[in-house]
């Protein structure tokens, strides 16, 4: 080591190169740089000097006093970064505060200059150049980002982005070096290290060029992590497998793309299967998985039934609910309960939940000859679906009682056509000289006749037991395969929304309906015989909710070419109107909803509603693939919806009608005397039975 050159003259010799020690560094109130350093260029810097040396003097002048007498001391007029690099390095023990310093001692030229000429006249490298360089060390050096990023004062992090960046296609790199890229560009393609697929992105672009078109063109054959095939088969499984994740190094990724779509969805089925053979050792005749729900099984579809719960199951279960209850008091999330405390409580919750589980169970008959459907739902867990029968098996699994119609003896069946064509002729019955012989068929109409017309008025004068009964006759339809079951000719249809939007039936929405349904299916009765008294025995508050479910299966809203129904429309809009139905909860408009299904100008017409004028004017000269990404981005969250899925302002009250009382009230026709519209043909109805 260099001694520390003392300087005593009063006029140093300019232009020597000196040693001084680091505390006798000071810095001068001469520097042009008035905005200090930042904490991480004085991190890089020492990081520099501690693996590299000092690889450029600083430029010093002698600190004197009023009478030109030297302090001993030197200000830093070039190089004050390097000085503060050093202090750092003595703070952390790294060398001593006296450590000699090489200096160049410029007492010739204004110091204020050099401070200036070094911050100035100097020509940044290019970043691609950067990228690069971090690239050959990692490839020739075999460092890695820990190394590469402690020897130049950056983090790890950092690291990997430039060297993500270093090996980004040459022919996209020299593209970037004569200003034809942006930096955000070059990121966009780095998101896969693939050069060809880089490539063959950057030829098909049109003039539109942003980031996040670049990024979704490059992984457009990709899974990304949060699609729900990726999030059942995990990361771990699927790189175990080996697969490959492509991870964006610069902006939150949500666990990257899965590169190998073929392999996630064989990983997917075969731990469907798995699932489906644990699911068929229950006893099932047979157990499918299926990544989608094959909504066209056509099979009838049976649920749990309820049981009575033993005694011993009925006293642990209370015992274990207050116990539970008196043990979370306090307390409204297992984050803030003691380690033990939390344990405890989710163990007497799975034995909650496991003696709950009892108190329904499928009838042996249906897990003898029914099955089971293991899927995929739209969020990545398992949905397993049980109870199905196919049509060969459901004479096995519900053994149906004789029908009553069949015990009536053919032979007294006549001729209804012949009665019919002669209504105004008075049929005298011959005396009943049989014992036990049934009375006529025509007899039995007319007295059937009035009862229904009794009941009616009856019926009407009721609303209670009206409830009770419509109710009784949507659930025997919606929840069971018989028609015939409830006597009010009140047909429901459920028309199936799968084969008029795509993907429907896979949507949050759509399994919120389902799990509706199979709520209520698993209380129902088995037999449908029992019904009326399930029904009947709901207070009203359920009753009213299960009136609602049924009704809600029936809602058809469908605009269909070949089917105008304008009123049923009107009557929709209404009742969207009357639920503040809000679509956008549900809904938004992506490329493939909507917005790559339209023509350009509901594009334009869409962002000037949903954004601004400006955002619109942005986009309209794009061509229509870049446009319709372009808007789905800028429409993303703003809860912008097309006319159709809209729904109206409740209208202000309107005063009901005036009674015409002058002209004369009208005299409505009995129900004896008014026409029975009301019936249809009962071959034109069917039940849901299956979903």
């Amino acid at each position: 080591m260099n001694a520390v050159t003392e300087t005593v003259a009063a006029e140093p010799v300019s232009g020597v190169e000196i040693f001084v020690a680091l505390n006798k560094l000071k810095k001068s109130p001469r520097n042009a740089r008035k905005v200090p350093h930042g904490e991480a260029a004085i991190e890089a810097l020492a990081a520099s000097i501690q693996h590299k040396g000092l690889i450029q003097n600083l430029v010093v002048e002698p600190e004197v006093k009023d009478d030109g007498t030297p302090t001993g001391a030197y200000f830093v007029t070039a190089g004050e970064g390097r000085r503060l690099a050093m202090l750092l390095r003595a703070k952390r023990k790294q060398i001593r505060k006296s450590e000699p310093v090489r200096c160049w001692l410029d007492t010739q030229n204004d110091p204020s200059e050099i401070s200036l000429d070094e911050n100035v006249t100097r020509t940044p490298m290019h970043p691609a150049d950067q990228f690069e360089r971090f690239a050959e060390l990692s490839r020739d050096k075999g460092w890695g980002a820990e190394e590469i990023g402690a020897r130049f004062g950056v983090s790890a992090g950092v690291v990997k982005q430039r060297l993500r960046l270093g090996a980004v296609s040459p022919k996209l790199l020299r593209v970037y070096r004569e200003d034809g890229l942006t930096l955000d560009q070059l990121i966009a393609f780095a998101i896969a290290e693939d050069h060809a697929r880089q490539e063959q992105v950057f030829e098909n672009l049109h003039h539109n060029r942003e980031p996040w078109i670049i990024r979704r063109y490059m992984t457009a054959a990709n899974v990304p992590a949060d699609d729900r095939r990726a999030v059942f088969v995990g990361a771990d499984a699927y790189v175990e497998a080996g697969g490959n994740i492509i991870r964006d190094l610069f902006s939150e990724d949500r666990g990257g793309f899965f590169e190998d779509t073929g392999l996630l969805d064989m990983l997917a089925a075969e731990k469907l299967r798995e699932i489906a053979g644990e699911v068929q050792a229950e006893g099932w005749k047979w157990a499918e998985a299926h990544i989608d729900y094959p909504h066209a099984h056509g099979m009838r579809r049976f649920y749990p039934q309820t049981i009575a719960l033993s005694d011993e199951d009925k006293a642990r279960l209370e015992a274990l609910s207050t116990e539970h209850d008196e043990l979370a008091e306090g307390y409204s999330s297992y984050d803030e309960m003691p380690e033990d405390v939390a344990e405890k409580l989710e163990a007497m919750a799975d034995e909650i939940d496991a003696i709950s589980a009892k108190r329904y169970a499928y009838d042996a008959n249906v897990i003898a000859h029914g099955g089971v459907f293991v899927v995929l739902h739209h969020d990545g867990m398992v949905r397993i679906e049980r109870g199905f029968v196919r049509l060969e098996d459901e004479a096995l699994a519900d053994p149906q009682p004789e029908d009553e119609a069949e015990a009536i003896d053919p032979e007294t069946v006549e001729d209804e056509q012949a009665e019919d064509g002669d209504e105004d002729v008075q049929e005298i019955e011959e005396e009943d000289e049989e014992p036990g012989k049934p009375i006529s068929d025509s007899l039995t109409r007319d007295l059937s006749a009035y009862r229904t017309l009794a009941l009616r008025v009856a019926l009407g004068e009721r609303p209670d037991l009206a409830m009770i009964a419509l109710t009784h006759t949507l659930t025997a339809q919606l929840f069971y395969s018989y028609t015939e079951a409830g006597c009010l000719e009140v047909r429901p249809t459920v028309t199936l929304l799968g084969s008029h939007a795509d993907g429907i039936e896979d949507t949050p929405l759509a399994a919120k309906a389902s799990e509706a349904h199979e709520a209520w299916a698993e209380r129902m009765p088995r037999d449908v015989a029992d019904l009326w008294g399930f029904v009947a025995g709901l207070d009203e508050g359920k009753r009213i909710a299960l009136l609602a479910h049924c009704a809600s299966r029936t809602v058809n809203a469908l605009r269909l070419p070949w089917d105008r129904k304008p009123r049923s429309l009107q009557t929709a809009d209404r009742l969207a109107t009357a639920l503040a139905l809000d679509m956008a909860k549900d809904w938004t408009p992506t490329v493939h909803s909507y917005l790559g299904r339209v023509t350009k100008a509901h594009i334009v017409e869409a962002v000037t509603e949903g954004v601004s004028e400006d955002a619109a004017r942005r986009i309209a000269d794009m061509k229509k693939p870049d446009m319709a990404q372009a808007a789905e981005q800028l429409l993303a969250g703003t809860g912008w919806l097309p006319a159709i899925l809209r729904t109206s302002e409740p209208e202000a009250d309107q005063p009901a009608p005036a009674e015409a009382e002058d002209a004369g009230a009208v005299e409505q026709p009995s129900e004896a005397e008014a026409p029975d519209t009301g019936a249809q043909d009962s071959e034109a109805s069917y039940a849901v039975a299956a979903e």
